[in-house]
């Protein structure tokens, strides 16, 4: 297989298409520490928080969001395209990129402009059904498109001859073994060592309805014996927990190990984002899912296959009260049996090594 010197990785805005980024670069750089990896994004997005404290260079490309009807903003594309994509051809020339590796935002545009015009090899990951906007435009200069899930490319046309690689996941949490770190994490996070254990979170910035929702039921869960751990969320305005509980309720606004979370807990309550299901799936952990309403319902399509396989449960967003919560959650998070019966579907529906599988995709690729 050809050597990759250069990879230049494109995606931003998002978690969903950050942290599987950040994993890649890891993954690369294991494998070839003197590698050169250049990330693109944006000035504005959740890149810049992430990635250059991980130690990749971010190079900030004007790429703007691709308008989704016909308005004064669609004539300002194209002058806006062009200079976004000879700014992006600037920075693969510097670096001398052997390949563009993109994982949608729409920084990922320009990138793929830039890399079909230099003649530079396109690979394209995807979480999502249907495909991004971005991805599905850089599909048109590429077939070498890799998927997070089995259930994609049966979903979606556009994704029929996609490669299944899984999504590339931090090693901390790929690794994990949830019972080996148990008693650490719940010591780390100030719980009870042997009490059944909610973990409940929304998106990276939070989920309101759930946050509702859980702190209204906070005393029936804990009277049931069942304690808490809370991710708020940094972007939400708190909402208020009974005091006086029965058992651990912990609040906290973001745990940057989520590992200790997922190690901690029994069940989860959580969005279906793409990242969460993957993350979810690697680990082992059942969860009920709820998936955010609006867009365009890619949520219920992430938690459906995990659903049918046995390992989580599904919930409304407008249907997700306290009282579903205590006829709905309580039950399960005391079964341990059935814990575990959901937990090994679950498992066997994760991947674990999907930075390594797009890796060799990503050879292949620059090899023809």
């Amino acid at each position: 297989m050809s050597a990759v010197r250069s990879a230049v990785l494109a995606g931003g805005g998002t978690g969903g298409h950050v942290y599987p980024l950040l994993a890649f670069a890891d993954c690369l750089r294991r494998h070839d520490p003197d590698i050169r990896i250049t990330c693109l994004g944006t000035p504005k997005g959740l890149e810049n928080e992430l990635i250059p404290p991980a130690g990749y260079d971010l190079r900030h490309v004007p790429a703007h969001q691709l308008p989704r009807s016909v308005s004064l903003d669609l004539l300002k594309t194209p002058p806006r395209m062009w200079r976004a994509m000879r700014a992006t051809r600037a920075v693969l020339d510097e670096v001398a990129a052997d390949v563009v590796v993109g994982f949608g935002g729409y920084v990922a545009v320009p990138a793929y402009l830039a890399a079909w015009r230099r003649r530079t090899p396109i690979v394209i990951h995807e979480v999502n059904v249907p495909p991004g906007v971005a991805n599905r435009l850089g599909m048109r200069f590429t077939r070498n498109v890799a998927v997070g899930f089995p259930h994609q490319p049966k979903q979606a046309p556009a994704l029929a001859g996609a490669r299944v690689v899984g999504v590339p996941l931090r090693r901390v949490i790929a690794g994990l073994d949830r019972a080996a770190r148990r008693a650490e994490a719940r010591k780390h996070l100030d719980l009870d060592p042997d009490r059944p254990t909610l973990f409940v979170f929304g998106a990276s910035q939070g989920a309101r309805t759930v946050n509702v929702a859980a702190a209204g039921a906070a005393k029936a869960l804990t009277d049931a014996g069942i304690q808490v751990l809370h991710l708020m969320g940094a972007r939400n305005e708190p909402v208020e927990i009974p005091s006086g509980l029965s058992a651990p309720y912990r609040t906290l606004t973001y745990l940057e190990e989520m590992e200790l979370g997922y190690a901690a807990a029994d069940l989860v309550l959580c969005r279906s984002g793409a990242m969460t299901c993957a993350e979810l799936a690697a680990v082992g952990l059942p969860a009920v899912y709820v998936p955010y309403p609006h867009s365009n319902r890619e949520q219920y399509r992430n938690a459906s296959p995990v659903v049918e396989a046995g390992g989580g449960l599904l919930v409304d967003d407008s249907e997700l009260t306290a009282d579903w919560i205590s006829g709905n959650v309580i039950p399960l998070a005391r079964d341990r049996e059935r814990l575990d019966e959901m937990g090994a579907a679950v498992a066997a529906y994760g991947h674990r090594d999907g930075d390594e599988a797009l890796r060799e995709f990503m050879l292949e690729a620059v090899a023809r």
